[in-house]
C-alpha cells in the first residue's frame, strides 16, 4: 500500500467539471454513460459482467494509471464511494459493451486488504494482490492473479545519503546503527531480518505513513517507501526535509514479489474465463498506452484525488515523476520475454520459498500443496503485447 503523499493537487479541468456536473459528480447516485460495444472487442458477449469492478489498494495514483486508461469519456465520479465509472474502452477508445468501475482502497475500505474486500463484496471482478499476501491468504481467501501491470515492486528502503555516504544497499544499511521505520507486520521485513540483511534491533514497526519521524531524526533514520514517489516528494514537497534521499528496491534486495497484480477469487476463475480471455489483453495494452502517453490520465487521477477529498493529496510533479521512474527502473516493463503482464512461475516459487516459513512462524501457514499455478496464470495473456524495445 503506497504511503501518503504531501503534495498539492491542481484545479479541476473545465471539461471534466462539466462532465462531473452532468453525471451528478460526487453524489451517491452518480452513474456512468451507457456502455456500448462499438469496436472489435465485445466484453459483454465474452461473458463479462455488465460492470467490471476493479478494487485497488490505495488512493488514485500513477501506479494505477493503466486502469484509468480504460475509462471512456465523461466518467462519473462517486466521491462518497471513492469510485469512478465509465464505458470500458479499448486502445482505440471504442466501447467494449461493459462499464468499468475503479474503486479506491486504503482509507476508502478502512485499510482492509483487497482480498478481504473481494471476499466481502462479490461484485468485485478483479482486485489488487501481492504475491506474498496471496500466499498468506491462500487458505482463507485464495486468489489467482491473471495479469501483472507492474513487473517490479516499487517498494524500497530509503535513507539520507548525507548521513550515510558509504551506504549503497539495504545490506550496507544493516551494518550501521540506523533505525529502519516500516509498517508493522510486513513480511518483507521478516525476510530482511531473517536473512541477516538488517538487524532485529534496528527495525521499528511504528511507521504510520507520516514523514514526521524521518524528518525529526534529521537523517539518522531509514524508512520504507516507494521508488515511484518518495524520492520526489521528500526533496520537493516536504519543506522540513528538502533534500535528496537514496534507496534500494526490495526486489534488488532479494524479495521479488509481483505487486498490485490483478486477481480474481479462486472460485470465480472458471466462470470468468471467457471474460478474462478478452479483457486481459485490453488491460495489457492499456498499461502500455498509459506509460507512453500519461498526460490525460494523470489529469484524471489528480481530479479524482481532489474529488475524493480523503485528506491525501497528489501533485502533478509526483505523477510525472512516477511514470518516469516506472519506465527507468523497469517497474512497468516486459518480463524475461517481450510480453508485458505475464508471470515467471520460477519467480513465484522463489517468493513462496521465502515467505512460507515466515508465515508458518506467524501462525498463518500457506495452504497445503500450494503451487505457483494456484497463485498465478498466464492463460489469458496476449504474448504479442509489450512495451516496444527502446
Amino acid at each position: 500500500m503506497p504511503t501518503p503523499r504531501a503534495a498539492t493537487a491542481p484545479t479541476l479541468a473545465t471539461a471534466l467539471v462539466a462532465a462531473a456536473v452532468l453525471a451528478g459528480c460526487g453524489g451517491a447516485d452518480a452513474t456512468a454513460t451507457a456502455a456500448v460495444a462499438t469496436g472489435e472487442t465485445d466484453l459483454a458477449a465474452a461473458g463479462c459482467p455488465e460492470t467490471v469492478v476493479i478494487q485497488t489498494d490505495w488512493n488514485p495514483e500513477a501506479e494505477h494509471g493503466g486502469l484509468y486508461q480504460m475509462l471512456g469519456e465523461d466518467p462519473a465520479v462517486d466521491a462518497g464511494a471513492k469510485s469512478v465509472s465509465g464505458p470500458l474502452v479499448d486502445a482505440a477508445g471504442e466501447g467494449t459493451g461493459v462499464t468499468l468501475e475503479v474503486r479506491s482502497g486504503g482509507p476508502a475500505i478502512g485499510f482492509q486488504t483487497v482480498q478481504s474486500q473481494m471476499y466481502t463484496d462479490d461484485e468485485i471482478t478483479l482486485g489488487y494482490a501481492n504475491t506474498d499476501e496471496q500466499v498468506r491468504l491462500s487458505t482463507e481467501q485464495p486468489t489467482v492473479a491473471v495479469v501483472a501491470p507492474l513487473e517490479v515492486n516499487p517498494q524500497m528502503i530509503m535513507w539520507d545519503p548525507a548521513t550515510y555516504p558509504d551506504v549503497q544497499t539495504i545490506a550496507d544499511l544493516g551494518q550501521t546503527d540506523a533505525t529502519v521505520l516500516y509498517f508493522e507486520g510486513a513480511a518483507y521485513m521478516s525476510y530482511l531480518t531473517g536473512a541477516g540483511i538488517l538487524q532485529e534491533d534496528q527495525v521499528d514497526g511504528s511507521y504510520d505513513g507520516s514523514p514526521a519521524s524521518f524528518v525529526a531524526a534529521q537523517g539518522a533514520n531509514a524508512q520504507q517507501g516507494f521508488a515511484s514517489s518518495e524520492p520526489y516528494i521528500y526533496p520537493n514537497d516536504i519543506e522540513a526535509w528538502g533534500r535528496p534521499v537514496t534507496y534500494e528496491l526490495l526486489d534488488d534486495a532479494g524479495y521479488p514479489i509481483y505487486a498490485s497484480t490483478l486477481s480474481v477469487r479462486e472460485e470465480a476463475l472458471e466462470d470468468l474465463s471467457g471474460c478474462l480471455t478478452e479483457l486481459v489483453p485490453v488491460i495489457q495494452q492499456a498499461q502500455v498506452d498509459y506509460v507512453q502517453d500519461p498526460a490525460a490520465v494523470n489529469e484524471l487521477i489528480l481530479e479524482l484525488v481532489e474529488e475524493y477529498d480523503t485528506g491525501w493529496v497528489y501533485s502533478e510533479g509526483v505523477a510525472e515523476f512516477s511514470v518516469e521512474q516506472q519506465l527507468e527502473l523497469g517497474l512497468v516493463g516486459n518480463g524475461p520475454d517481450e510480453t508485458l503482464g505475464n508471470f515467471d512461475l520460477a519467480r513465484v516459487q522463489e517468493v513462496m520459498d521465502i515467505v512460507a516459513p515466515i508465515y508458518t512462524e506467524q501462525g498463518t501457514p500457506m495452504r497445503e500443496g500450494l503451487t505457483p499455478e494456484d497463485l498465478v496464470t498466464n492463460e489469458f495473456i496476449d504474448t504479442s503485447i509489450g512495451l516496444p524495445a527502446s
